[in-house]
């Protein structure tokens, strides 16, 4: 068997394919893969243009699947254990209600009004537009971190009283708000900011965060 994830490491999307294969203790390899500038093979096995797609070997080509939650879903079925969606029907749903506000709501303001701007930006030898950063932060985030402060009340997970896609897909995106050199206020929001720190503390997500570091705070510091 062989899985080959391709994309680029600091993808929020790549992340949480990665960190369900973590948890999974499923054994992969990671092709980067740039979205700025795909090759033309890429291309034809992601016809949105969007990283990250997953290749198995298992299968008979065409064997490539495109979208993060797709390729977890097809994870969760093929590597049933551990369960990272709740056997409940209704709590499995909420779960896959946080993953999609985690991949629209979270995803586009985090993504597109701060990390873009501070890192990709320098990536791309650009510089950053802090009128779009600020307003990100001060006009778009707090409303979105407000409900979040209120789902995550005391619980320690999102859904189903155990560790899910749900925080795999919040916690994949607050790494690229934390990466972008910020932190969740604990003042302001500190059950989400506690919430965060957990799922942050995992294995599976500190590994992966150990492993971007050196590359952000490169071009953080640019």
């Amino acid at each position: 068997m062989s899985l080959i994830v391709y994309g680029g490491a600091i993808s929020p999307f790549v992340r949480k394919v990665r960190i369900m294969l973590a948890e999974k203790g499923v054994d992969y390899t990671l092709e980067q893969v740039s979205p700025f500038n795909p090759p033309p093979e890429f291309l034809a096995i992601s016809p949105l243009k969007r990283i990250p797609v997953l290749r198995d070997t298992d299968v008979p080509e065409p064997n490539t699947l495109p979208d993060s939650s797709i390729i977890c879903d097809y994870l969760e079925h093929k590597f049933p254990r551990p369960a990272l969606y709740p056997a409940d029907p209704f709590e499995r749903a909420k779960a896959l209600w946080y993953e999609e506000y985690a991949d629209s709501a979270v995803a586009s303001n985090v993504g597109t009004g701060l990390f873009f701007e501070r890192i990709v930006k320098r990536m791309m030898r650009g510089q950053p537009d802090e009128g779009t950063v600020q307003k990100t932060l001060t006009e778009k985030l707090p409303p979105i971190f407000d409900h979040l402060e209120q789902e995550v009340g005391n619980k320690q997970f999102l859904a189903g009283g155990a560790f899910s896609i749900a925080d795999i897909s919040m916690g994949t995106m607050i790494v690229n708000f934390n990466h972008a050199g910020e932190e969740v206020d604990a003042t302001r929001w500190p059950k989400f900011a506690a919430y965060i720190r957990g799922i942050h503390a995992r294995p599976s997500f500190k590994a992966l965060i150990e492993e971007e570091s050196p590359l952000i705070k490169r071009f953080r510091a640019a």
